[in-house]
Order: C-alpha cells, then structure tokens, then sequence
C-alpha cells in the first residue's frame, strides 16, 4: 500500500527538525513552516544514499528471519542477560527508536549512559536552572542582539538565518565562520577561553551596573558569592591567554545594553572536561543581565527534547548501564548496536577497534553501511522513516511531529517490529505499536497551526527556575585545568555534507598557510593516543594554533581519548592537542 504524498517530519538529529512533504521518489519543504520550505543538504539529497538492503551473517547475505533466528539464540545462549550490551544512537530522533530499550532492560541486558553530543553542557544547564528547557523560535525572533557562541549556524542550525535578519550579531568562536563575517563584532577567542569570558563578562557587567538587581534578588539571590567568583579572575593574564581584549568585553556589554538579547551557543564549547562549567558560566552571565525572565532574551543551548513527555518503555537501571563514551565491548559476549557508528563516533578509535574484536558477536542494526557494520558478525537493516510510522520531538522547537509510514519496502525491519519479535521470544509484554504513537500523540495540542508539546512555555524561566528553592544556581567554583602547549588545537565541528558518519564525508584537514603546508600535501597527525594521515586543505579562517577535522572523517578518533567529562558522562573530543608533519 502506498500514499501519494504526506507531511512529515526529518528523523535526523540537529535542532530544526523540518516539516517534510515526501513522495515515495521526492523530499519538500513545507512553505508555511518554520523551515520556510528550505530543506538541509542531507535531506535533499536523502533519497540518492543507498541503505543496506539484506540482512548477512559473517558476509553472507541471509533472510531477515535467518538474522531474527539467529539474533535470537544467541541472546539466549549469554551466559547472563547482562552479558549483552545493548548500544543504541541518536542518528533517528524518533521517539519509536527508544522500543528496544524496552526489550533489553527488560530482559536484564546492559545499556549505555553518557554522551557522545551534549551531556556536559546539558548537566551545566541543569545545575544552574533545575531543568533544561528550550527557548522557542519565536523568541529569538524577538530579539535585538544574537550573540552566537561556538555555533555555526549555516551548517547546524541554517533555519535561523532569516530570523537573525536586521538584527546586531556578535561572533565568539576559533573560527571566522559565515555568520562571524556578518557581525558586528567578532572575537575569534582561543580555544578553552570560553569559561573565562563568561566569567569577566559577568564580572564587567556588575561593575558597570547592568545586572538587573530587581530579577535577581527574586530569582537569583546568591550572585553576590558569583561575582567574588568572578573577581578570582586575573584580569590582564586571563585576557593575553585567550586572545581577548577589555576592548571586546567593553563592546560586547555595549552592544547588548538595555537590548533584548539571545545567545545560540554550539555543543563545541562544552567538548571539554568542565564543559559544564563552561555553560553554566555563559548561563549565570544571563542570568546576571536577566534574560531569564525578559522578552526574546535567553540562552538557547540544546533544549531537552523529551520535556513533557513520558516515556512509555522500561529504561535501564544504573547498576546495568555503561558509558556510552567508553564502553568496553570485550567485556560482553553479544553487543547490539543501534543507528550508531563506535567505530567513527566514539573517542579511542584504536582502543574501540580492539574492544570490538575482542566481543564473541557483534551486532549491527541500521540504515548504512559504515565501519562498525563492516566489522559486524550480523548485519540488521532497518527502515528508513519513509518506511515506518513514529512521532519526534525536537531540542531546537516545541513542536510535536508525525510521521506517518509513506510506502511499505521488503527491505529493513523497524525498531517496533524487531522489538516485538524478541519480546515474543522471550515472553517480554510490550504495548501495541498503535497504543504507543497514540500515547505519544496524547502530549501534544494544536495550537491552530501546528502541534505543540503540552504544557512547554514559550519563557520558561520567567516565573523562576526548576531548583529546589526557584533560584538559579551559579558556578560555585571552576576548573583550572591546563593544556600542554605543545602541539595545535583540534577542533571538529559538524560538515556542511556530513551528519557526524553519515553522508558525505569529509577527508582533509584544514588548517591556515602559516604552518608552511600548501593544499593537498598529506600531512600526518599524531596525539599521545594516535595518529591519522591526511589531505592538506588550506582554511585561512582558522587560528594559527587550530586544526580542523570534521566530524565524520575517517580516522580522526584515532586521535582522541576516552576522557569524560567531570559532569555529564560526555566525551571531551576537544581536550588535548596534535603535532603535525608531512607523510
């Protein structure tokens, strides 16, 4: 059975979350969305990837009852359920794709925390605020002055542009980015000199008078403490060691005073140790200006998609649940992997690759070919979203989004249907998959354009915050930690054609003339934990002391480690630096 045509939403995690019209042969826009009929790259060019197609079992291709078959037995044949490690993605932001957690929680499996993406910056958010909910597009329309912190917003978030239109932009990033060109003030600042300018802004700002005393002795009384934080700063030595002048601080405060202000900042920022304390730096200096509670003001970081929705399926319990950043694979006899690629994504390529290989059997479950699903023992393929029904919510919008099955395809199973099948096997109960998109459907209400999660304020914090008291709670203390200054800065942003291993990917490193190196040259880049040869692509956007590698390219974890950070079970992909040479 297949439909002419139906509105749906993209499965891919990045803040805009599009409304789609799809065909079976085609993807639009939807004009009157928030997307304004403009579809990403990834998108447009969704239909012209090849999935996998059949199910094989040690290279040999099999019927998807086969790999059900033999899925089955030997999850029966682990010693113990907690022998099985069940390691899921976020490549679909569905919420249907979190099924199979049900399956394996119940029956005993181990299942992973952490985060590959955000955790740190997340765990900042929730110490200051309680919660971390999202600020709405049509605040940042409201605004005056966006300030963009470490985000890319033509890469990661392109559907804001027209809302920035007419409005004064300040730039904070390592990277002349497109949008730092537009600017009205750009600070290209050092990498990890992040937590140190939100600090002295803060500091700055109450030295000049521009906290609001009235929202913060409601809302925020212990600024006072915050402020002598602030003062352990020093001053002149901080500014030379981050490439930041009192000049730009001065600029910023004016910029900004008596404006409505909303600062966008990126996942970057927080790929450190203490990325908590960096968000949580940038949220207090919003905090001292009171743009918690003021009209199209705020900090939009990545909003927490599930706020307001309960989740239907068992969820692990943390005395079964490894880190989604270090996982040791060997340690069990059957990992599952799900929508994700450990052999790109995680940090410590080297150490995941012999993790891998030392696993009895390893699955992989998923649309694409890539490194872990050329390493599997049974290769599942899944369904595209075209191919199944689900609901998403979004960490960039409040909406609630359907997407209904489009056409039925012989190739794949869907996380629902593979659910079911081991729950029947294994006498596990689950829902019907109709009761799940109808609960799921139960949170959301239309607002007479589009459906919204229930119950999501469009000024979250305004009233006061989700703390034990309603008081945001300011960094208390920060980290000092140093960096050996032998080597460059590696940064590894998200590609304009890639989607972290998905996509087209990128193969190069870039990094500015002043290293000597001409384009194409192969250069080798090597860290305490590894090394990586690549093609030489000149950026003169960059700093003198920074590398880049995408996201994505083919070895660039072999250069990173699997430091966590302090808070927030996140990988710290930016904490160390790479020597460069030619091959």
């Amino acid at each position: 059975m297949s439909q002419s045509s139906v509105i749906t939403a993209c499965p891919l995690d990045c803040y805009d979350a599009c409304n789609v019209v799809a065909t079976p042969t085609s993807l639009k826009g939807v004009s009157d969305s928030h997307t304004h009929g403009y579809l990403c790259p990834h998108l447009n060019h969704f239909n012209n990837y090849e999935f996998i197609q059949a199910p094989r079992l040690n290279g040999k291709e099999i019927s998807m009852d086969e790999a059900l078959r033999v899925l089955q037995e030997r999850i029966a044949k682990a010693s113990t359920p907690s022998q099985i490690l069940h390691y899921r993605g976020s490549g679909n932001f569905g919420l249907m794709q979190e099924v199979s957690d049900h399956f394996f929680a119940s029956h005993g499996a181990t299942l992973t925390e952490g985060s590959l993406c955000d955790g740190a910056g997340e765990a900042g958010i929730l110490e200051g605020r309680g919660s971390n909910k999202l600020y709405s597009y049509d605040e940042i329309a409201k605004s005056e002055v966006i300030i963009v912190w470490g985000r890319n917003i033509h890469t990661t978030s392109s559907h804001l542009l027209p809302l920035l239109k007419d409005k004064t932009i300040i730039v904070i990033d390592p990277v002349k980015t497109k949008i730092a060109e537009m600017a009205e003030h750009y600070i290209q600042i050092k990498p990890k000199g992040d937590l140190y300018l939100a600090l002295l802004l803060s500091r700055f700002a109450i030295i000049n008078g521009l906290e609001d005393e009235a929202y913060l002795e409601a809302f925020a009384s212990s600024y006072d403490d915050f402020y002598e934080l602030t003062q352990s700063v020093r001053i002149k030595a901080i500014l030379d060691s981050i490439d930041v002048t009192l000049g730009d601080i001065g600029k910023i405060l004016d910029l900004i005073k008596n404006k409505k202000t909303m600062i966008l900042t990126g996942v970057g920022i927080q790929k450190v140790r203490n990325g908590d304390e960096v968000i949580q730096a940038i949220d207090g200096f919003a905090t001292i200006m009171g743009f918690h509670a003021k009209e199209g003001c705020g900090v939009n970081f990545l909003g927490s998609s599930k706020t307001g929705i309960v989740m239907p399926f068992k969820q692990k319990s943390s005395a079964k649940a490894v880190s989604k950043v270090n996982a040791e694979f060997g340690r069990f006899e059957v990992t599952f992997i799900q929508g994700a690629n450990p052999l790109n994504q995680m940090p410590d390529t080297n150490r995941v690759e012999a993790s891998l290989e030392q696993c009895p059997f390893v699955v992989y479950f998923g649309l694409y070919e890539n490194e872990t699903s050329q390493v599997a023992d049974l290769v599942i393929p899944a369904k595209s979203f075209l191919q199944k029904d689900d609901i998403r919510t979004s960490y960039g919008h409040n909406q609630l989004q359907e997407m209904p099955k489009l056409f039925d395809s012989e190739a794949g199973i869907s996380e629902y249907a593979l659910t079911s099948y081991l729950c029947n096997a294994f006498d596990i109960d689950l829902e019907s998959e109709l009761s799940l998109l109808e609960h799921f459907q139960s949170f959301g209400e239309d607002n007479g354009e589009v459906c919204m999660v229930k119950g999501r304020q469009e000024r979250p914090y305004d009233k006061g915050f989700d703390t034990d008291d309603g008081e945001y709670l300011f960094l208390e203390e920060y980290s000092s930690d140093t960096v050996d200054e032998a080597g460059l800065f590696l940064i590894t942003p998200k590609s304009e054609t890639s989607l972290n291993s998905q996509f087209k990917r990128d193969d190069k490193v870039y990094l500015n003339t002043s290293h000597g190196y001409s384009a194409g040259e192969r250069l080798s880049l090597s860290s305490n934990n590894g090394s990586v040869e690549l093609e030489v692509a000149i950026d003169e956007r960059l700093r003198d002391d920074c590398v880049l590698v995408y996201s994505g390219t083919a070895g660039v974890n072999r250069l990173t480690d699997s430091t966590m950070s302090y808070v927030g079970k996140s990988a710290a992909y930016q904490e160390h630096k790479v020597k460069v040479k030619k091959c």
